[in-house]
């Protein structure tokens, strides 16, 4: 039953006079007074208006209005369907009539045989076309020719259109749409009189409009809406006024929602409600005051004291005394009550009592306190355990955090395999403490770094064992953890704990270690819901922990592959002091490295690199760039030269990297700097590959950079050109190549670093050692995000006695002689133990110089660690060993320079090229003469270009 048919109910009980069915009677006290008081402010709370909703009368008048409205469109409707019948009839009456008409004119059969028919019938059709009112009243003979037309122009035009019937002599009637609209044509035979059609009349007609015709009538039906309109709101009218009279006042919104809200109290609200009379009888009870107090069913009417409610209760419901949640028994339940008087807001004196059931609100809360402070520890959990990659340390907040909160002493014990960040074995009960929580100095349980085998009758070799977790909440009363070590378990009792919960540190399926919750003094036994919160913090933790276990391991690989890679040692070399350091990154094991490469010619190349990322992959690319550049430089190249060919291979290796399925990763991001030193002329040749520039310190501290022409990263040069820079320095300078990590991480000013770098390394007389430690010590951070590496030489130049250079003309004749001056240096420098080797090389390399070579000719002797023999020419080409053949008479030269040479080589200049080779300085090198004819009767040659 709808909400308005529950008021009509209602106001119809009224009206029969049944008790206690009408409204109270308003009294003089209740009126407005005429204070401007409105008469919605003056009325009590129950009878004030509410938001407005639409009322009963308005919904009689909308339906009166539908009503009305759905006649008035089915009327509608119906006169334009009967209009437009009535002048389709209409119109084929008409245009039948007139063309029957026309055809049964007399004198149209002797019209049609003149000479003329048009200039007769025409004026005839044109009068009755106009008497008849249709559009035309058309005549053709059989033939088509149109006789007589409204539109002249169309007089003897043939006409179109189905007249086929007509000819046949049957009249027909059809009708169309034409251009103005719906029309009818009419036909009808002309015959003569033997009744044969001779011609034929057709007469169109355009139909009325239903519209227009509609329209005619349209006020009619306008008129008649409005009358029932206005009827259909003088009803609602007097409905809404005969209702207003029978509630006193009150809309039926506001008598709606009084209801609903009354039958809401009864029955939906989940809080108790009554109302208490001034005589002590209950007026009122809802549903939930019945449960709750229990209250019988006729209890409605009935005195308080009658109710059978406990005393206390009995006498708050019956004093005036107002209450806010004081809390009564009824019978095993504890009532939270609150009661109030009504007077302020009725006419009547009455109280209302609000009831709600606070029995289980004492547990509930304490039981929502704990879950908070489980969800509070998880959310600390998750905040602390893992904030390192150390195992050791991702085990210790694993114990402090789940102390005190959750137990009082916790240790985490784990698997020597997990420490040292290897895959643990499944079998082994082997376990080594590694953290311990809660405990004073002098506890009775294992110290940390105890390696610890369990009994296999205790709750921890059995959790390791099958992966699950076990609680034993009375340690006294357990036999297999007595097992272990009995003594020491007495001492743990004797301690003050007495309840244990074990939960392996399980990841992937493997157990990593346990975790062992105890508890102590007058904290409660662990039970299954503190077992399963437990498990979700060891869980959360054993992730945490294999991930630091995977990440000592690949830490562990990539250090030793850097170390592998590594410089071990610096090579011996004369030309440059060097000193050198590395600091790894917070992450690791980078990509970072340095090398000091020994030329000949006593020259020495100062390397520095730097691979993005940090890991296994930055290891070993940096490995592969490092033995790439070495065997670049034994081919001697110049810097900007090595570097292309550095580049095209970092492009070559990354291509082949992407078509293969492998997942390794590009190398393109590296970057290098090449720097070569000359002792002899002091001379500093750099190249970069987008690296920072070096740090060049001279003798009197002032400090520059030597900036080479920007390239790109390796692997991006995409074949643009490296270019070099070149700069000439003093005895005692300092060359200083470092990677970015020494400047700080990106966030730092790049220009505010390099100058704080000139400043560092700007002492004058410095050792190479001491630069570093002052860098060190200044600018890199703490612990920097990205590897280190930093490379201080001082330069030493070639003293110049030890230094030997002649200019050879292209002569045969002229090797003889420039022979002799290399074997009277060798004598000053007292090394004629070698003069017969050092002769035969030069000889050669001469000879070859002067007769396949270009001008100029010179030969250079450098006396450093070892003696090295150079010549040089203005020819590109080089000569190079290979098999001799029995026939050959010559060329058997230069396998003997290789021979007698400890190392030799080609170097080339822009000018042209040189031939090295470097002998050592002890006796060992010289070859006897029986070596020598041993090598004259071997196979091995040389071509000389």
């Amino acid at each position: 039953m709808s909400v308005n048919s529950g008021i009509f109910r209602r106001w119809f009980t009224r009206r029969s006079g049944k008790p206690g069915a009408t409204a109270p009677p308003r009294t003089e006290a209740a009126a407005p007074e005429s204070t401007g008081e409105s008469a919605a402010e003056s009325r009590p709370f129950a009878d004030r208006p509410r938001p407005a909703t639409r009322s009963f009368a308005q919904e009689v008048f909308f339906l009166q209005l539908l009503l009305v409205i759905l006649l008035i469109a089915g009327a509608l409707v119906a006169l334009v369907l009967q209009t437009r019948r009535e002048t389709l009839a209409n119109a084929r009456d008409r245009t039948v009539a007139a063309a029957q008409s026309f055809a049964h004119a007399p004198g149209l059969l002797e019209a049609l045989d003149s000479d003329d028919p048009s200039a007769t019938l025409q004026p005839l059709a044109e009068e009755a076309r106009k008497a008849a009112g249709v559009d035309a009243i058309i005549v053709y003979k059989l033939d088509g020719i149109t006789l007589t037309h409204s539109d002249t122009s169309q007089i003897g035009k043939h006409v179109i259109g189905p007249y086929a019937q007509a000819a046949q002599g049957i009249s027909f009637t059809r009708t169309f749409n034409g251009v103005l609209g719906p029309s009818v044509i009419s036909a009808a035979p002309v015959k003569d009189a033997s009744g044969k059609v001779v011609a034929i009349v057709s007469v169109p007609v355009t139909v009325e409009s239903v519209q227009h015709s509609v329209n005619r009538q349209l006020p009619l039906f306008l008129a008649g809406a409005g009358v029932a309109v206005a009827l259909a709101a003088c009803g609602a009218a007097l409905v809404s006024h005969r209702l207003r009279r029978q509630t006193r006042g009150l809309g039926p919104a506001e008598m709606t929602r009084m209801y609903e809200h009354h039958d809401a109290v009864l029955h939906a609200v989940r809080e108790g409600v009554l109302i208490t009379g001034d005589d002590d009888r209950l007026l009122l009870a809802n549903d939930e005051a019945r449960r709750l107090l229990d209250l019988p069913p006729d209890a409605e009417g009935r005195r308080i004291g009658d109710l059978g409610l406990d005393p206390r209760t009995a006498d708050l419901l019956s004093s005036d005394r107002i209450a806010s949640d004081e809390v009564h028994l009824a019978a095993d339940r504890l009532l939270a009550l609150n009661k109030r008087s009504t007077t302020p807001f009725g006419v009547h004196r009455t109280n209302v009592v609000t009831l709600r059931d606070t029995t289980e609100l004492r547990s509930l809360s304490g039981r929502a306190e704990v879950a908070r402070g489980r969800l509070r520890l998880l959310y600390d959990a998750g905040m602390r355990i893992g904030s390192t990659l150390d195992v050791v340390r991702t085990a210790e907040e694993l114990a402090q955090v789940a102390v005190p909160g959750f137990a009082d002493v916790v240790t985490v014990e784990l698997r020597d395999a997990v420490l040292r960040g290897e895959e643990p074995d499944g079998a082994s009960v082997r376990l080594r403490r590694s953290a311990v929580a809660g405990l004073a100095e002098d506890h009775p349980l294992y110290p940390v770094g105890k390696l610890i085998r369990f009994a296999p009758d205790t709750p921890m070799a059995a959790s390791v064992h099958d992966g699950r977790s076990l609680v034993e909440p009375d340690l006294a009363g357990s036999s297999g953890w007595r097992s272990q070590d009995p003594e020491r378990a007495q001492q743990i009792l004797d301690y003050g704990i007495h309840s244990l919960a074990v939960v392996p540190l399980q990841a992937r399926g493997v157990v990593l270690g346990l975790v062992n919750f105890w508890r102590a003094g007058a904290s409660l036994p662990f039970d299954q819901e503190d077992l399963s919160f437990a498990e979700e913090v060891a869980g959360r933790a054993a992730v945490c922990i294999d991930n630091a276990r995977r990440y000592t391991r690949e830490h562990a690989m990539a250090v030793t592959l850097q170390r592998s890679l590594m410089p071990r040692g610096m090579p011996e070399q004369q030309a440059l002091e060097v000193a050198h350091r590395y600091l790894p990154a917070q992450a690791g094991a980078g990509g970072d490295w340095f090398d000091v490469i020994p030329l000949p010619g006593a020259r020495v190349a100062l390397v520095v690199g730097d691979v993005v990322g940090h890991g296994l992959h930055a290891a070993a690319t940096m490995g592969r760039l490092r033995i790439a550049i070495h065997n670049f430089s034994a081919l001697d190249l110049p810097p900007d030269e090595l570097l292309g060919h550095l580049d095209e291979l970092v492009s070559r290796i990354d291509v082949q990297d992407e078509d293969s399925e492998s997942s390794v990763q590009a190398i393109t991001g590296a970057t290098c700097l090449y720097v070569v030193y000359d002792s002899v002329s002091g001379q500093v040749t750099a190249a970069t590959a987008g690296h920072l520039p070096p740090a060049v310190a001279h003798p009197d501290g002032t400090v520059t950079f030597l900036r080479p022409p920007v390239s790109p990263p390796l692997g991006l040069g995409a074949g643009l050109p490296v270019e070099t820079a070149e700069l000439t320095v003093p005895e005692g300078s300092r060359l200083v190549l470092y990677t970015d990590g020494l400047l700080g991480d990106r966030t730092r000013d790049l220009d505010a670093a390099l100058e704080e770098l000139r400043t560092t390394v700007g002492g004058a007389d410095s050792s190479p050692e001491a630069v570093c430690a002052a860098v060190m010590a200044t600018l890199p951070p703490g612990r920097p995000e990205d590897d280190v590496a930093l490379l201080v030489a001082r330069t030493r130049l070639l003293e110049r006695d030890h230094v030997a250079e002649w200019e050879v003309a292209r002569d045969p004749a002229a090797v003889g002689p420039v022979r002799n001056a290399c074997a009277r240096k060798l004598a000053e420098w007292g090394l004629e133990h070698i003069s017969f080797g050092t002769e035969l090389i030069l000889s050669e390399l001469i000879t070859n110089a002067v007769r396949y070579g270009k001008d100029p000719v010179r030969v250079r002797l450098l006396l450093t660690q070892t003696l090295v023999c150079e010549v040089s020419d203005g020819s590109s080409t080089a000569p190079h060993i290979r098999r001799a053949k029995d026939t050959d008479e010559g060329g058997r030269g230069l396998f003997l320079v290789a021979q007698y040479a400890q190392h030799w080589g080609t170097r080339y200049s822009p000018r042209g090229k040189t031939i090295w080779a470097s002998q050592t300085l002890d006796s060992g090198g010289a070859q006897d003469e029986e070596a020598l004819g041993a090598l004259l009767l071997g196979s091995w040659d040389d071509i000389e270009l």
